[in-house]
């Protein structure tokens, strides 16, 4: 062959150059479009113990619901229906996600006036949609995976059935991790019956689940308050069932049974209380001499208080106030309304973000340790019109006055942390002077005469789990140490327990916290028998006495 010519090989130069820049500027393409869609590919979510089964995520199209309506100062219908749908826009939307799934029927009709059956057949409940309930399953399969302990108890305690005879009616937040508990609870042997303890908190999908498995649930996001005391009136009074134990959150179902069914109430073998609120009626009932039956303070429990009350807070505080506000932290002046274990959380969780935080407390001790934490102790009439957020978290009534809220300046949030919606006076905003705007779900504009506006958030009521979530490892915690409770009492033999209010047993907080270590690898060291006698211990524990404060 012949040599090509010099204007030949310039052309193939000339052609091999231009094919070279186009594969780098493909190849540069293909990088950044594989970047791009790292960023956008969701992790599959692992399971804690190998034990538990993992089940591959489902993609499932989610819609998006635009949630505005304008709050008008009274209900403009009579009537428990219209009401409801005055308090949520959407009584379908679950708390757990601004995203969460969400019936393409606009039904108003209170599901008080709907029959709806199961698969089984049964009627025994009373839910927005049983429909949902394949959603709802998926829900609660995904919230086990980070419950492993709770599983772990199942698994261990299932064949022995502890609470085989055990008719548990309970009060509670229904989500997807209050279902395994429950769940948890049936597989030990116990019939279920169960009610929401905020009108706000309940996962439909969820309720929806529980009924067509089974567990008789009456409730629905968005309730009356007519409808909350009818949903836990159905839950105690049915023909053919009579309750021995309670599970309650905030003391509603206790008092109601208390007031309405004396007769019912005697029976009952062992109440488990998991919240300030709640704990505090129970005190007084028994201080009063009225209380007829034995109880478990779980709330006071090292396990409920540091982690539920502490740790959840610090965390759930900003994702409820970020998904309804948009806010931004930093600079920011917020006033925290009691430095208990919530109110610590809180504080936390803000001041690392930048925000100057204030406390109000009544408690010179906590007031102290506000102090040495690096916070300024205030009264809230001192800064009430420069602060840009309120947080209440005391459990105790008008925290915050309509006289405050008058006077704090356009903008401003007020959210409460504490169990009641006693903390912050919202009926005294309810006046003809006053117009309520309802932005989206659970954040209203409260507008004064001269333009001010007020965000409140879920009407007063819990913020973390009226407007976000709670995290699910928290709760396997606070659930397994609620199971507990529930077996010691049904199972203690008579007279170990007298018509008082007890704490749990020290061995119980400490089994719980050895059960949830797993989840991070954790290794304790053991004592030698020559350490163990010098401490005075048992090399089993338990290794605090029961006045130790962690």
């Amino acid at each position: 062959m012949s040599e090509p010519s010099g204007e030949a090989k310039l052309e193939v130069k000339q052609a091999s150059k231009e094919v070279k820049e186009s594969e780098n500027v493909a190849e540069k393409y293909s990088a950044m479009t594989v970047s791009k869609n790292s960023e956008m590919n969701m992790g599959e979510l692992s399971s804690a113990f190998s034990a538990v089964p993992t089940h591959k995520p489902v993609k499932k199209q989610i819609q998006f619901v635009e949630d505005k309506q304008e709050f008008s100062r009274f209900p403009t219908k009579a009537g428990r229906r219209s009401l409801s749908r005055s308090i949520s826009q959407s009584s379908t939307d679950s708390y757990s996600s601004a995203a969460s799934y969400t019936d393409s029927s606009d039904d108003e009709t209170s599901p008080r006036d709907k029959t709806q059956v199961n698969t089984k057949g049964s009627s025994d409940f009373c839910v927005k949609n049983i429909k949902q309930a394949e959603f709802g399953r998926r829900e609660i399969e995904i919230a086990e995976q980070d419950m492993s302990a709770l599983i772990s108890l199942r698994k261990r305690a299932q064949s022995e059935k502890p609470l085989a005879g055990a008719k548990i009616v309970g009060c509670t937040h229904i989500t997807a991790q209050t279902a395994v508990l429950i769940e948890t609870l049936v597989a030990l042997g116990a019939q279920c019956r169960w009610t929401a303890c905020n009108i706000y908190s309940t996962q439909n999908e969820v309720a929806a689940a529980l009924s067509e498995n089974g567990v008789s649930v009456f409730a629905w996001k968005g309730e009356s308050e007519d409808d909350f005391w009818w949903c836990i009136d159905h839950c105690i009074n049915t023909e053919g069932w009579q309750p021995n134990m309670i599970l309650d959150d905030g003391g509603d179902l206790t008092h109601w049974m208390y007031k309405k069914y004396p007769n019912v109430f005697k029976k009952i073998r062992g109440i488990v209380e998991e919240s300030v609120t709640g704990v505090h009626r129970l005190y007084q009932l028994s201080k009063a001499g009225k209380l007829c039956v034995p109880a478990m303070n779980v709330n006071d429990s090292v396990t409920k208080q540091k982690f539920d009350n502490l740790y959840c807070c610090r965390e759930s505080i900003l994702d409820g106030l970020k998904r309804t506000t948009d806010v931004m932290f930093g600079g920011k002046q917020v006033v925290v309304c009691g430095y208990g274990e919530v109110g610590k959380g809180c504080c936390a969780a803000l001041k690392a973000l930048g925000a100057i935080v204030y406390v109000t407390e009544i408690d010179p001790i906590c007031g102290l340790q506000a102090c040495m934490d690096g916070f300024r102790v205030v009264k809230l009439n001192e800064v009430i019109r420069q602060v840009d957020v309120i947080i209440t978290c005391t459990g105790n009534k008008n925290v915050v006055t309509r006289d405050q809220l008058d006077r704090m300046k356009n903008g401003s949030i007020v959210c409460n942390m504490g169990h009641s919606n006693t903390e912050i006076d919202v009926a005294s905003l309810r006046t003809p002077e006053l117009t309520w705007e309802r932005v989206r779900s659970q954040v209203d504009h409260v507008i004064w005469p001269d333009g001010k506006r007020v965000i409140l958030l879920a009407e007063g009521r819990l913020l973390n789990l009226s407007c976000s979530t709670v995290p699910t490892f928290v709760l396997s915690i606070t659930a397994t140490t609620q199971a507990l409770a529930l077996i010691e009492l049904y199972n203690a033999p008579e007279g170990r327990y007298k018509q008082d209010v007890y704490l749990l047993p020290k061995k119980m907080d400490e089994y719980v916290a050895s059960l949830h270590l797993a989840t991070f690898e954790a290794h304790l060291t053991e004592l030698t028998d020559e350490q163990a006698k010098y401490l005075g211990l048992n090399k089993n524990g338990p290794f605090k006495p029961n006045y130790y404060r962690y």
